[in-house]
């Protein structure tokens, strides 16, 4: 299986991912045959600050669970029910 055939189960969710260049918490928007669009969020206002394309074969790590994933996740939403 290929790791663009297994993010296709993970779009529209918050996770990390590192690629060669960085890493960063975001929202997976899309995944392609090979490229992935990955929305960052800025963790200091919790507002997403850009929307990246990295091919597929430049990802080396995706965090969809745990703590710090969760506390991303918590903490957006907090966010969203506050500007409501």
């Amino acid at each position: 299986m290929r790791l663009t055939d297994k993010l296709k189960q993970y779009e529209q969710q918050f996770m990390f991912i590192r690629w060669a260049t960085g890493g960063e918490y975001g929202k997976l928007r899309y995944v392609g045959s090979d490229f992935i669009e990955f929305q960052i969020i800025d963790v200091d206002n919790m507002e997403f600050s850009e929307t990246i394309l990295i091919h597929s074969g430049l990802i080396l790590e995706v965090c969809i669970g745990g703590s710090d994933v969760a506390r991303i996740v918590a903490e957006f939403s907090s966010k969203i029910s506050i500007d409501n």
